[in-house]
């Protein structure tokens, strides 16, 4: 640790600076993880953590993570409070970043061990959306997301932040072709369901027991626009949340939990009942 923090205007603190933006994490191959909770995952995982910047007083409330930072090999350095918020895209910076490998893999690899729910995220420009819809499957026992065409990265710092860790827990897999994405799912025996409030099936009607029993790759659409007409063209059926209430809609992340947890259930129920799919896996 060193003795005197070091300012916004010291070398390495311009280099992670540069990590705030895509062109900046594709060239460097690394990205930046905000706040005690995510870092934490960050070095748990396994993964390389390559820097830990922290001012004195994320230090004072967090050493259990700066031991773990070092322990990890992790460089560790002091910075200023001015430091922390140029590395940081949040009005309230926590002083806490730490400096990581990119965790994409190829699609094959995400894909590669017979997995019973994938989220397939197409044409989400919002990133605390696709973190939080990260966030869901991890929670619903999902074991890959795929983001597939024109979609946020996900090691934007706040597709980062909204996953609140879950990047670090399961195989994320970019491929700016979004129907390529979809026939390796269904290449890897998963059908394909897409989330459309327009949708001919109702999640919570008896017709859709069976589509939600089987492996499945759910597809979410963006925010304004829903999914792009070549990728709802490819899905199996387009699966709608009923709106009990007034809403005129749900959001985008909250519909994506809903129908993530819809498939963890039937699924769950599968195994427990019936060897009619044996591809669904306890887990």
């Amino acid at each position: 640790m060193l003795t005197v923090p070091v300012s916004e205007r010291t070398p390495r603190v311009v280099t992670a600076r540069k990590l705030l933006r895509r062109a900046g994490r594709e060239r460097a191959g690394r990205f930046l993880v905000e706040g005690a909770q995510a870092v934490r995952e960050a070095l748990v995982s396994g993964r390389p953590v390559r820097e830990l910047f922290v001012t004195p007083a994320a230090a004072a409330r967090n050493p259990d993570l700066v031991d773990l930072a070092a322990t990890a090999g992790a460089r560790i350095s002091e910075i200023t409070d001015g430091a922390a918020a140029s590395l940081s895209d949040t009005v309230t910076p926590q002083g806490l970043v730490a400096v990581c490998d990119l965790l994409d893999v190829p699609l094959a690899a995400a894909l590669g061990r017979a997995p019973a729910l994938v989220a397939v995220l197409a044409g989400i420009a919002d990133p605390g959306n696709a973190g939080t819809v990260t966030r869901a499957a991890d929670a619903a026992g999902a074991e890959a997301v795929l983001f597939a065409g024109d979609t946020v990265d996900p090691h934007n710092p706040k597709a980062v932040r909204a996953s609140t860790g879950s990047v670090f827990h399961l195989p994320i897999a970019r491929d700016r072709d979004a129907p390529a994405v979809l026939s390796a799912c269904r290449d890897a025996g998963l059908m394909l369901l897409a989330a459309d409030a327009h949708g001919e099936l109702d999640l919570h009607e008896p017709a859709a027991a069976d589509a939600l029993a089987r492996p499945a790759a759910w597809i979410f659409g963006g925010e304004a626009h829903g999914l792009p007409a070549r990728v709802a063209e490819q899905a199996d059926r387009r699966v709608r949340v009923p709106i009990y209430g007034r809403a005129e809609s749900l959001n985008l992340a909250a519909a994506a939990a809903i129908c993530l947890y819809a498939s963890a259930a039937a699924q769950r129920s599968t195994i427990s009942t019936s060897p009619i799919h044996p591809k669904v896996k306890a887990r």
